[in-house]
């Protein structure tokens, strides 16, 4: 995937729920609440986790373990179609932080090979790590993520101010993907 395709993809796909925030807080709030016990959600992210870590490891070069990959892959998707079952408490949270880090793996891949041709490449590697950091938190106390969005979603202005922010960097990355990252 190009860089430009992506930027403007991650702009966009930022974008949305941040314009719902803002023309409708309250409904905005409420829904971000239920998300972390959400099942439905749950479910969704974590097949969509499943169907792209194991994807990623069928496309994975290394010859150490081309032997054991058919039984890998096997057990990798057991073990997300199992989770929807056996685990659902925060079931949302957990897809969503496998989700995530598979997201910064696509955007540290498709940014490494344009590092030294713009120092703005630095925005997308600095977002992917700060993503893996943030996965790799929800992964292991997915109630964090419950508290930072209650917090986030507490009263009106923190979700006006909170949505504003990051709208204005997805229009950023967006801008970004429409010029600096244009010929990338």
């Amino acid at each position: 995937m190009k860089l430009s395709i992506l930027s403007i993809l991650l702009g966009a796909g930022l974008s949305v729920p941040q314009i719902y925030g803002l023309t409708k807080p309250v409904q905005f709030a409420a829904a971000v609440r239920k998300f972390p016990r959400n099942l439905a959600a749950g479910i969704l992210l974590m097949l969509l986790a499943t169907a792209g870590f194991v994807w990623n490891v069928n496309i994975e070069p290394v010859a150490d373990f081309s032997a054991y990959k058919p039984a890998m892959m096997l057990g990798f998707a057991a073990v997300g179609i199992l989770s929807c079952v056996f685990i659902q408490d925060f079931l949302a949270v957990r897809g969503l932080a496998v989700v995530m880090l598979l997201l910064a793996k696509l955007m540290v891949d498709t940014g490494r090979p344009h590092l030294g041709q713009s120092p703005w490449v630095l925005v997308i590697q600095i977002w992917a790590y700060a993503l893996v950091v943030a996965g790799v938190w929800f992964t292991i106390a997915p109630w964090k993520l419950r508290d930072v969005l209650n917090w986030a979603t507490a009263n009106q202005s923190r979700i006006i101010v909170g949505s504003s922010i990051r709208l204005a960097f997805a229009v950023f990355v967006m801008l970004l993907g429409l010029t600096v990252f244009r010929a990338m």
